[in-house]
């Protein structure tokens, strides 16, 4: 498959895998509620996707994101801390226009590449990846997602009209619309729910001769042109004789129709019910007229701050849609470029229409955004709405090794051992499996860690008592140990130092 090149990318190309694991410290006074499992963070979305990778790796069913367009006139920031000399001539420096900033586009790319990396590890097997996006950068989105995600997972590319009018001012075409790209972790696994259908399509539903199954549509029983189906002479229960044709179903499906008042006949013609209380709803298409609009959206945002303080909201309904045909009622939403919030605001609006459970994370990096505007639109919207919900808002605290490469004092052994066992077996942690030193275990590995005070986490003969007496491998995080080899090759124990044994992930 051929792979977009750009200036800068042999230096992001595995930056994920550079960008600090930081802990997360969570802000009571700013949070709603208590104990909820919703996340606003405020931080610089690459190192918060890293902080979520411990706890929600491969867990995220639904992510949606709604980066810079690039369009020259959102003065959007490239500050990644990316060791490169090219790079490090970008950082801190506003991104311009194209005929300003030549590097425009190689910049746009250096920032998505590694934080779609990040995303492609938070999804389940079975998640999906949406991405709101116009003309400037359609085509090189399109090129990384498919050298990270694969062009075989690329399920469509949907064209939202976001505007209510068109612009007469505009010097050749009016544009009204943007896109949502959309792709699977695992085309094979993945499933899209239908939408509802349009009241129009309802309106087709008729009950003419008021069958207690309610209003239905008639649908044609024989096959046409080259569609297939089974080739039979028919008889209706109530004698009526239609002649060898090609149906399409088989005459068993079709004499369990006829058995179940199914079928209408019409002349020489057989058609079926299809009852609208038995519609599983209708496809999504790829191009959206109906889902709202940018005006909405600030009218949206309006409602709640009492003026337009936010330049390029989505409307509620365009997200919860995308959330709709991706989700079911218990799943994981991410949102890593918060903004004003709607992400959140969507999926509680949508829990309480249908009684789900469905949680968000939202990511937003500018401070004067994510506590006075992400969060405080969530916050008003709990209230307003009286949704049975909350969040906790989150700030990135240090990283959890410090300069020297040993672990930060702040990080408490719950913290730590959710690192060491993600680094290890590269899945999520069961905090109600941790049991004293025993953090967890995996492929007949079991996993220890002795954390309390710094130079007193020692593996000697008194651990020993801790260990669980079983054939497993048992692999000890500590910072020195005391036992010889034939005492570790004796109870199966592999001794791993902290700090310089500790995998960075």
């Amino acid at each position: 498959m051929p792979t977009l090149n750009w200036i800068g990318k042999e230096a992001v190309v595995n930056h994920d895998k550079e960008v600090p694991f930081r802990l997360l410290r969570k802000v009571k006074s700013a949070s709603v509620g208590d104990n909820s499992q919703n996340l606003i963070i405020h931080g610089d979305n690459l190192e918060a996707l890293k902080a979520l990778m411990p706890y929600y790796g491969g867990k995220v069913k639904c992510i949606y994101i709604d980066p810079p367009y690039n369009t020259g006139n959102e003065n959007w920031v490239y500050n990644d801390k990316v060791n490169s000399p090219k790079i490090k001539k970008w950082l801190g420096k506003v991104v311009g226009r194209e005929s300003e900033d030549l590097c425009r586009h190689d910049k746009w790319l250096c920032m998505m590449y590694p934080r779609l990396k990040m995303l492609h590890d938070l999804l389940s097997e079975d998640g999906v990846l949406m991405m709101s996006i116009d003309d400037f950068e359609i085509t090189h989105l399109r090129n990384i997602a498919d050298e990270v995600f694969g062009e075989q997972n690329f399920l469509t590319q949907v064209i939202w009209h976001r505007k209510r009018g068109k612009d007469n001012s505009a010097k050749f075409f009016s544009r009204v619309h943007e896109y949502i790209v959309i792709y699977a972790k695992d085309i094979s696994k993945v499933s899209i729910n239908r939408i509802e259908l349009e009241e129009r399509t309802k309106k087709a539903y008729t009950n003419p001769d008021n069958d207690p199954r309610g209003a239905y549509r008639k649908l044609g029983a024989w096959a046409r042109g080259t569609q297939g189906g089974s080739r039979y002479a028919f008889t209706s229960k109530d004698g009526r004789n239609f002649p060898e044709r090609l149906w399409l179903v088989n005459k068993e499906t079709m004499l369990k129709y006829d058995q179940e008042n199914r079928l209408c006949f019409v002349g020489d013609k057989v058609y079926r019910k299809l009852f609208l209380s038995e519609h599983s709803g209708a496809i999504p298409e790829t191009i959206w007229l109906d889902a709202s609009n940018v005006a909405n959206a600030s009218d949206e945002i309006k409602s709640i701050f009492g003026n337009q303080i936010f330049e390029t909201p989505k409307p509620i309904p365009l997200i919860k849609r995308l959330i709709q045909i991706s989700t079911t009622d218990s799943d994981i939403v991410l949102d890593s470029f918060a903004g004003s919030g709607t992400t959140g605001h969507a999926v509680l609006d949508l829990n309480k229409e249908d009684g789900g459970s469905r949680k968000f994370i939202l990511i937003e990096m500018e401070d004067k955004v994510a506590k006075d505007v992400t969060a405080e639109r969530v916050k008003r919207a709990i209230k307003t709405n009286e949704y049975n919900d909350g969040f906790e808002y989150c700030e990135l605290s240090k990283p959890l090794f410090n300069e020297e490469g040993h672990i930060e004092e702040e990080c408490d052994f719950n913290q730590f051992a959710t690192y060491i066992y993600f680094t290890e077996t590269q899945t999520n942690i069961d905090p109600k499996g941790i049991d004293g030193n025993f953090i967890g275990e995996k492929t007949d590995t079991e996993y220890y860690l002795i954390y309390k005070e710094k130079g007193k986490n020692v593996l000697d003969k008194s651990f020993l008592k801790k260990v669980r007496k079983s054939d497993a491998k048992k692999i000890v995080y500590a910072d020195f140990c005391e036992l010889d080899e034939k005492i570790l090759e004796d109870t199966g124990i592999v001794f791993k130092q902290i700090p310089y044994e500790v995998k960075v992930y």
